[in-house]
């Protein structure tokens, strides 16, 4: 029996892949802001040259999420699952959380000299 397709596994792709994308520039001032310091920290910007690789799976897995999870509701046929409205809004909810990490990982390199 198979799973209904909701956009679970696209929305985890993106997430990971806005963490990841930020993980250059963010990761360390998060670190640093917390009170980590240490010259291994400078180690993190070894994945900047594929933060647009990242950037650019995470926009695409996004979409994909919008898709599945934006499509209008199809009607339940008795004897099939569908997804209780409380699912599809934390979907809803979690999908802006992730909109919102590659925002920031889009531009916080452009924000970042104010910081530091």
């Amino acid at each position: 029996m198979s799973e209904p397709q909701n956009g679970r596994g696209a929305l985890f792709t993106g997430g990971l892949a806005a963490i990841l994308a930020s993980t250059c520039c963010l990761g360390p001032l998060a670190l640093i802001t917390l009170g980590f310091s240490g010259a291994w920290i400078a180690n993190l910007t070894v994945l900047e040259p594929y933060r647009p690789i990242f950037i650019g799976v995470a926009l695409v897995a996004l979409f994909f999420a919008w898709r599945r999870i934006y499509r209008p509701a199809q009607a339940c046929k008795p004897g099939d699952v569908c997804a209780p409205p409380q699912v599809r809004s934390t979907y809803k909810f979690m999908f802006w959380v992730v909109a919102t990490m590659v925002l920031v990982a889009l531009g916080f390199p452009y924000v970042m000299p104010f910081f530091y």
